[in-house]
């Protein structure tokens, strides 16, 4: 499949082919929705915690005797029914995250670029060499090409003018091509490639 390329000031910079293994396929919203919840789960901290009877700061007496006092019997005053007493089953330090094959995950990508391509929410740019760090010069620029929610990929690296300049700008976001992954690509309206970053992106994922 053939795209035609832009530069960032909305001229054009001739046509790419897309390799339709990567781009091409037929998008599967199960597969997305795997790797997002992989993504999620893996990420939150799982520092949640609540102390249990053996954390208690308390007596460790029986506070009275088994029986003889028509009272029910009660071996801890640390004990949960009582006040300043242990949480039971409460939640304890541990990872959310969630397997998921590397095979998958790899396809996952390549269904998330696809679904872009499917959509026409992918553009390719020549390159994001800009001149000034400046945020409203780039905001400029993105307003004649009629981006206000985008995911930039670059190649290797991500050119530190352009990342200087688009970090003030909200629902803009820029990642080299090793950083690229489906929650980020889905979360914005439009992505945006470079010619780097989609030679990158086909020989990682042919």
């Amino acid at each position: 499949m053939k795209l035609s390329v832009k530069t960032l000031d909305n001229k054009s910079a001739g046509e790419i082919e897309l390799n339709a293994d990567v781009f091409g396929l037929e998008p599967r919203a199960d597969l997305l929705h795997r790797m997002v919840n992989y993504q999620l789960a893996k990420r939150r901290a799982g520092t949640h915690k609540t102390k249990g009877i053996g954390e208690i700061r308390g007596t460790t007496a029986k506070p009275f005797r088994q029986k003889g006092t028509g009272r029910a019997r009660a071996g801890s005053l640390r004990a949960s029914q009582y006040r300043g007493g242990a949480t039971t089953f409460g939640p304890v330090v541990r990872s959310h995250a969630v397997e998921l094959p590397k095979k998958v995950r790899r396809l996952a990508l390549k269904h998330a670029l696809s679904a872009k391509a499917a959509t026409g929410e992918l553009m390719i740019v020549d390159a994001v060499d800009v001149k000034s760090h400046k945020t409203k010069d780039l905001a400029r620029m993105l307003d004649k090409l009629g981006l206000t929610s985008a995911l930039f990929i670059d190649g290797d690296e991500v050119t530190q003018k352009f990342d200087l300049a688009a970090r003030n700008l909200p629902m803009v976001d820029i990642l080299p091509e090793a950083g690229a992954n489906v929650y980020d690509i889905l979360r914005r309206d439009m992505l945006v490639l470079t010619r780097a970053a989609v030679a990158k992106l086909e020989e990682r994922l042919k």
